[in-house]
């Protein structure tokens, strides 16, 4: 790192921002046309590590590579400068570029959470498919944001979460195609025994509160997995929504409130128990 580069980033720790603005403008100066790729790069991370994301993109603004290895560097650099100034526009922007006619590449492109190089530690990181996601939710473009998730090809608990997040997402969409959509990502949860996925996607089909027979499927499914993998409180929620609850179900409530208001008696939703059979998402017959 250029010492000017140290001694801004020092001064933004030191709580000293008026040598950190001079510090910032020393590394500006220092780009004197022409400039490379590899200058504008240093100096952009310099600059972010200087806590001043707006200068570092003024600065990436003065070239624009070719296609290639070059221009994917300087994509990410782009999209880490605009993240960390929250300029989602110019973020997911860099993400498309990078993703081209992909989208699913993304899933594999893990990118940094903290732009700034302030953090303590190392950052942690997140698939750019997810952040692109993300960014287009901020700016509104839910729509495009549920595109985006339903790109998502690899196999496994991840791909059912951003399926279903999709289709909280994509609320223009029939209630149909929404409901296929949950049901493609249970699928997806259930063959990863990602069971509390699987409870939470279940609870978001009964959260839309459509009377209809899937309704009633994903209630029966959703009261028999809280059963099998020990969420009392899970089961005793939806119990409670039920509109209609005979006395069956009334007994059972009571059992289930008693577990919630004694959680370590045996029996009790914090009692030690062995580990409950892998719960089917079939109705039952």
């Amino acid at each position: 790192m250029p010492p000017a580069a140290e001694a801004c980033a020092a001064a933004v720790r030191a709580g000293a921002p008026g040598e950190a603005r001079r510090q910032r403008q020393l590394l500006q100066a220092g780009l004197q046309p022409p400039v490379g790729l590899e200058p504008v790069l240093q100096a952009a991370e310099a600059l972010l590590a200087c806590a001043a994301p707006e200068a570092a993109l003024a600065v990436l603004a003065r070239i624009s590579p070719a296609p290639g290895e070059e221009r994917r560097r300087w994509l990410l650099m782009q999209w880490q400068a605009a993240q960390a100034g929250l300029h989602h526009d110019r973020a997911a922007q860099a993400l498309q570029a990078l993703a081209g006619e992909e989208l699913a590449s993304l899933e594999t492109l893990l990118l940094p959470l903290d732009g700034s190089g302030q953090a303590a530690g190392p950052p942690g990181r997140r698939p750019a498919i997810d952040l692109l996601a993300d960014h287009l939710e901020s700016l509104g473009q839910t729509r495009r944001a549920a595109v985006v998730l339903l790109s998502s090809r690899q196999p496994g608990a991840a791909t059912a979460a951003r399926w279903g997040r999709a289709a909280q997402l994509a609320g223009s969409l029939p209630q149909q195609e929404r409901d296929a959509i949950v049901e493609r990502a249970l699928e997806l949860a259930a063959v990863s025994e990602a069971w509390g996925l699987v409870a939470e996607l279940l609870d978001q089909q009964l959260a839309a509160g459509v009377t209809d027979p899937t309704t009633a499927r994903a209630l029966e499914r959703r009261l028999r997995l809280g059963a099998r993998i020990d969420d009392v409180y899970g089961e005793w929620l939806q119990r409670r929504r039920q509109a209609a609850a005979g006395p069956a179900a009334d007994q059972r409530l009571q059992l289930l409130d008693g577990q919630l208001r004694s959680p370590r008696a045996t029996g009790g939703h914090a009692a030690p128990s062995t580990a409950p059979p892998s719960p089917s998402l079939s109705p039952a017959p």
